[in-house]
């Protein structure tokens, strides 16, 4: 699966939201002001259907798009690279960084310890 930039990824949040959108709803959403130019997410959705990410449907001009790959499929993904990227595929250093720079509460650390105990 190809990476996405995060702008790419940030309009790819929406479209997963919105299940079914319009470059203008995909505008409406985004918090930025002002809001970027239509022509602008325009490209940016085009581009990810070129990555295989979004298809249309046409209606004259207009298109409306849709998600061909769902968010859980794109999370996995991006962990896997994450994974072997910046913790060198050790399980280990996922939990160290999770116990460390998140802070886990004692309450989650417990349910991590339940839930390795299970497998």
């Amino acid at each position: 699966m190809e990476e996405l930039t995060k702008t790419e990824e940030r309009i790819m949040q929406i479209i997963w939201q919105l299940e079914k959108c319009f470059v203008k709803d995909i505008i409406d959403k985004l918090d930025d002001e002002p809001k970027p130019p239509y022509t602008t997410i325009s490209s940016v959705v085009r581009i990810l259907e070129t990555k295989g990410f979004v298809g249309h449907k046409a209606y004259g001009k207009t298109h409306e798009y849709f998600p061909l790959i769902n968010r859980e499929e794109f999370g996995k993904s991006s962990f896997r690279r994450m994974f072997r990227e910046y913790f060198e595929g050790k399980p280990e250093k996922v939990l160290s960084f999770m116990m460390e720079d998140e802070k886990l509460s004692p309450d989650e650390i417990e349910q991590l310890k339940k839930f390795i105990d299970k497998q």
